[in-house]
């Protein structure tokens, strides 16, 4: 899909705002570079924040065709593994982690808080996208360590979060304590199992060796087996990460073609029956419809005939954002301090970026 000059200025304003001024950095400068600390997250790391940022500086040095943000992309990784692959009192690793192997105790999410129903944990879903992007850092940089510390990662949080793997169909937890030690949330997300299936597989694929993961992934194919007849939502977000998730499948399972196609038919729903994207913006959060507009054109991606609708409507929902003054940090002050007071201006930022251009997330992008 082309990409205009502007898309890549904006792309570009909305990382800064977040990682600061890093387009003003030398290939040298950038193997030193420390990403600051964002707004929200403990300790200014928060997990999903940080793999769409690591995702978003490869779509960047893919580009531009500059080394400096595949190195950016490292130093981020490296940040996010020391604050996250530790304790909140950061002097000891997670449980089972160690210098050798940083990611055997998992990673936190990076919540502000240690107490409470909103406290600090590990999810399945922002996990999975962290091997995602370790893998995709793979791609880019042809360096096998990152999808070696994906399967790591991988290895590690499986039992944790998947249950009653010797029944027909074993059963998902959403939320793990810190340690992986107990529930804090036993229901079963929505596309976990689905997120699963398509990374480990993936993770599996790049390694070159059949027998890695095999018996997990078989864990998370026993689920989605059952699960995919019935998958559906009106959540934005969700649309649009089963839109990118089933895009990286649709081509070889079929199972996953019905998926990506059943996704795009509720988002036609929410879009122009319930018109849910008329609704005011005072009602609405702009990360989450980022998603969608992300999910819609890594759909696209591999489309022939991609449905103009779609498409238009990703574009409508972007040119909303940004006339309200949310989008790059040259956007209006008012909208970036409302985010900031919220706790959203760098997950707004790092998923207006993918919206704009989705890139490394695509399948044919690398």
């Amino acid at each position: 899909m082309p990409v205009s000059k502007t898309q890549i200025r904006h792309f570009l304003d909305a990382m800064e705002d977040v990682y600061g001024p890093v387009s003003t950095l030398s290939a040298s400068e950038a193997k030193s570079w420390t990403p600051p600390p964002a707004a929200s997250g403990h300790l200014g790391r928060y997990l999903w924040t940080d793999a769409f940022g690591v995702l978003n500086f490869i779509t960047l040095s893919c580009l531009i065709q500059s080394d400096s943000y595949l190195l950016c992309a490292e130093r981020l990784i490296n940040a996010v593994h020391s604050v996250l692959g530790r304790t909140r009192s950061q002097d000891k690793y997670l449980p089972g982690a160690s210098p050798e192997h940083p990611l055997s105790g998992g990673l936190r999410i990076g919540k502000d808080s240690d107490t409470g129903p909103d406290r600090d944990g590990q999810y399945h879903h922002y996990l999975t996208l962290w091997m995602f992007a370790l893998n995709r850092m793979s791609a880019a940089s042809g360096d096998k360590k990152y999808n070696s510390l994906a399967i790591e990662l991988a290895k590690a949080i499986h039992p944790a979060f998947v249950v009653d793997r010797n029944s027909s169909r074993p059963h998902m937890r959403w939320k793990m304590s810190e340690d992986l030690s107990e529930p804090l949330v036993s229901s079963e997300g929505n596309l976990d199992p689905v997120d699963g299936y398509f990374v480990f597989s993936l993770l599996q694929k790049t390694s070159g060796d059949a027998s890695v993961l095999k018996a997990d992934i078989e864990d998370y194919k026993k689920i989605v087996g059952t699960k995919w007849k019935h998958m559906e939502s009106d959540d934005p977000l969700d649309l649009g990460m089963t839109l990118w998730s089933m895009h990286w499948l649709a081509q070889e399972e079929s199972w996953a073609s019905t998926v990506l196609e059943r996704a795009t038919n509720d988002l036609r729903e929410l879009a122009f029956i319930n018109r849910y994207f008329e609704n005011p913006l005072s009602d609405r959060l702009a990360f989450r419809e980022f998603g969608t507009c992300m999910g819609i054109k890594c759909a696209q991606s591999v489309t022939a005939e991609f449905d103009e609708d779609l498409d238009a409507l990703a574009n409508d929902i972007v040119d909303r954002w940004e006339e309200s003054g949310v989008g790059s940090k040259k956007g209006d002050e008012h909208a970036n301090d409302e985010l900031q007071r919220k706790g959203l201006r760098p997950i707004t930022k790092v998923m207006y970026a993918a919206a704009l251009i989705p890139g490394a997330f695509c399948r044919k992008f690398l």
